[in-house]
């Protein structure tokens, strides 16, 4: 029987604020100390990418894991099983890295689709490699994809990744879009002296596509650590540039409490479109953060600015039981500190940069 510690009857209030029946034969309820229930989780599957945007990658000598060190995709089954089984995640996206690097990545998809009680399967993607993988990623059971594009135009979009193939990107976009999707939406980073240019273009390309577009404050997570607060495009910003060019922008809230993205609907060529913004520095949604994250060589983060991570894929390959590592995954969670803090003046990013931690 186990001991009442304070950590159990910690727990147990826990459960009981999430809703949870506090019967231990039930889902465990993945609680942090602040009343947030965690059941969404990111899967980074490489820290490999096929482009080296700025606000990520180094544009040379990047260092990437070595194969031993990646989880397999086995691995990377048995954890995604145990959180939905066990601790009540319901919605899985894919990460990289570009994850489409991954060899059989379709593979892996059709693995995690078979998991009992998974609502939900999406991947984010440069949209690179995704002409040739669209009609199979569908098919294997991946329900949504989030594609990056944050310009329409060549030159630019060499600035940005450091490689050429925006029509690359384009044809990604329409071989998902052919391919029935659930969801699509396209991520555009909002960097000022960047991306003002852009907003009104990419809208018109996204309305006409029937696709939702969503801005993202610039974040501190670049590996040349060459952020500065003064180069966000804030969601405000963003905002009257639109409403500038289309008319009355009006708000619609966010599809769940937990979403980062508020959203807004606006008249454009005749149609009515769907816009994201996402204010991760000027407006944090921390207070709602539901979202793990696993990175491609197992390790657990709380939030995406942790300073620190549990690692899992020792612990599994040491034979670590399903019990001790939900207990891994537990102490994670109870660590996560109430917001990311960069407004803070004692913020420091993370050691990993983007492309290592996962999107």
């Amino acid at each position: 029987m186990e001991t009442l510690t304070a950590s159990f009857f910690v727990r147990i209030a826990s459960s009981i604020r999430a809703g949870y029946s506090t019967n231990m034969t039930d889902p465990i309820a993945l609680v942090d100390r602040f009343g947030r229930r965690h059941d969404s989780l990111r899967i980074s599957i490489t820290d490999r990418c096929n482009i080296r945007c700025f606000y990520c990658m180094p544009e040379h000598d990047a260092e990437f894991l070595p194969r031993s060190g990646v989880l397999t995709f086995e691995e990377i089954e048995r954890l995604a099983g145990l959180l939905v089984g066990r601790c009540g995640v319901r919605d899985i996206r894919i990460t990289g890295g570009e994850p489409l690097v991954r060899r059989d990545c379709v593979d892996l998809i059709r693995m995690l689709a078979r998991i009992d009680g998974l609502e939900d399967l999406s991947m984010t993607t440069n949209g690179m490699l995704l002409q040739q993988h669209a009609a199979d990623l569908r098919a294997a059971g991946l329900k949504r994809l989030n594609i990056s594009l944050d310009t329409l135009d060549e030159a630019t979009f060499a600035k940005i990744t450091r490689r050429p193939g925006v029509d690359r990107v384009i044809d990604g976009i329409d071989a998902a879009i052919e391919a029935g999707f659930e969801s699509i939406k396209l991520n555009a980073l909002a960097i000022r002296g960047l991306s003002e240019s852009e907003l009104v273009g990419l809208v018109r390309f996204a309305v006409g596509k029937g696709v939702t577009l969503r801005f993202i404050e610039f974040m501190p997570l670049d590996s040349d650590r060459a952020w500065k607060s003064k180069d966000v495009l804030s969601g405000d910003a963003c905002l009257k540039l639109l409403s500038e060019a289309f008319g009355n922008i009006t708000p619609t809230g966010r599809e769940n409490p937990s979403a980062p993205a508020e959203t807004f609907t606006l008249p454009c060529d005749g149609r009515e479109g769907t816009i994201g913004i996402i204010r991760s520095v000027t407006r944090p949604f921390c207070g709602n953060c539901n979202r793990l994250r696993l990175t491609a060589d197992g390790g657990l983060r709380n939030c995406l600015f942790s300073q620190s991570e549990t690692p899992l894929r020792d612990a599994m390959r040491s034979g670590c039981d399903d019990d001790k590592l939900i207990q891994k995954i537990q102490q994670c969670v109870g660590e996560k500190h109430a917001a990311h803090g960069i407004d803070s003046d004692d913020f420091r990013p993370p050691e990993r940069a983007m492309h290592a931690i996962g999107g």
